[in-house]
């Protein structure tokens, strides 16, 4: 479609802007230590090839840990992973080759695996040894600061996953009526709350794609899901064998809901998944590719913001003891950002189609997101060092 090919191209030289900007903060160190607020943080470093994705080094002490990714000539390969047996702790997408980016975690004793889909070699070991290092600055204004984020944020997101089962059931409802005209009415809002936590959904495997995989991402066979539904909806015009997808969407958002109660979070998480919304909105709501059939993307980015708005206000009481003009900074960004969506709202709680956004809107909004995403990226990396 046009709109996909105009919204690249306007995009394409904002987001080379953030990554350079990641790419420079990822080369502030060049060995494998790094001092940051008085702790020592591990350096890892990731190549991303076609064979696979091996750390250097591939072991490293329990505590602050920052992992710079780099796609070294990778053409099938374009994210990183640390992953915990199916947890993802944390990840760096849309690298292709050339490109490098960052993120940060407090890394706890234990086995890891970092993973790389589509490589040659998918998955390599990766290892933690020593005692856990939560205790190494608990006296700390900061530390203390942070001790009840990782709870606040599940809160957080087991409240958004109870207002997305309610919903879905309403719209997986209409879908089954065949009610159409309803359902597309209900589409929009249905979504919205899991776009809030979308890093958390993707952080369990195969529930990301079975809930939210576009046309195209999986196998036709296996697509099922928000966007199979929304393909019949916009372009059949009907909901004719729906019922059976419908069922097992609220299915897998109910599984979603469950996981979400025994998860816990540490405050690097909640840092690395207020970027990676932003990341989100310039990868594939900003360029149109998100919704290409019932146009919602503008949406999905207000909900993509809030839910990063929201990990970062929690972490923020922190971040202004460590480093108070940087937290002023990123405020001052979340509200422009938020300003310039004003501008596309229809009114109660609803957005105008992206097919309304000339290409000096998309710019606009691309400006904005990137001013924000690049000072927001430094936030985990001083979370790690000293929680």
């Amino acid at each position: 479609m046009p709109a996909f090919n105009r919204s690249a191209a306007v995009l394409s030289g904002c987001i080379l802007a953030a990554t350079l900007a990641l790419t420079l903060l990822a080369g502030c160190s060049s060995t494998s230590k790094t001092q940051a607020a008085g702790a020592v943080t591990a350096l890892i470093h990731i190549e991303l090839t076609n064979d696979g994705c091996k750390a250097s080094p591939a072991q490293v002490p329990a505590g602050p840990a920052k992992f710079s990714v780099r796609n070294n000539g990778g053409s099938a390969v374009s994210e990183a992973e640390l992953v915990s047996g199916t947890k993802i702790l944390g990840e760096k997408e849309g690298l292709t080759p050339g490109l490098t980016g960052t993120f940060s975690l407090d890394l706890a004793p234990g086995d890891y695996e970092t993973y790389c889909p589509h490589a040659k070699t998918e998955r390599s070991p990766f290892k933690v040894t020593g005692t856990a290092s939560s205790a190494r600055t608990a006296a700390t204004g900061a530390a203390a600061a942070l001790a009840s984020t990782g709870e606040q944020y599940r809160q957080y997101v087991q409240g958004k996953a109870e207002t997305l089962i309610a919903s879905t059931t309403v719209f997986v409802s209409a879908v089954k009526a065949g009610d159409v005209v309803k359902a597309k009415s209900l589409y929009a809002a249905a979504r919205a709350p899991y776009e809030t936590i979308e890093p958390v959904a993707e952080s369990f495997g195969d529930l990301d794609p079975d809930i939210d995989a576009r046309d195209g991402d999986v196998p036709a066979a296996q697509w099922r899901g928000y966007h199979r539904i929304e393909k019949q909806l916009w372009v059949m015009g009907n909901t004719m064998g729906m019922a059976p997808v419908a069922d097992q969407l609220l299915s897998d958002v109910n599984t979603l809901a469950s996981k979400i109660k025994s998860t816990s979070f540490q405050p690097a998480e909640l840092a690395n998944g207020a970027t990676e919304l932003l990341n989100e909105v310039a990868k594939s709501k900003l360029t149109g590719e998100e919704e290409r059939y019932s146009r919602t993307d503008i949406s999905d980015i207000d909900a993509n913001v809030e839910g990063s708005q929201a990990a970062f206000d929690l972490l923020a009481p922190a971040m202004k003891i460590l480093d108070a003009g940087l937290t002023s900074q990123i405020q001052a960004k979340f509200s422009d950002l938020r300003t310039i969506m004003q501008k596309y709202s229809s009114g109660n709680g609803t957005y105008k189609p992206y097919t309304d956004l000339s290409d000096a809107h998309v710019k606009e909004l691309s400006t904005a997101v990137n001013a924000l995403a690049e000072p927001l990226s430094r936030v985990a990396e001083q979370i790690v060092a000293i929680n």
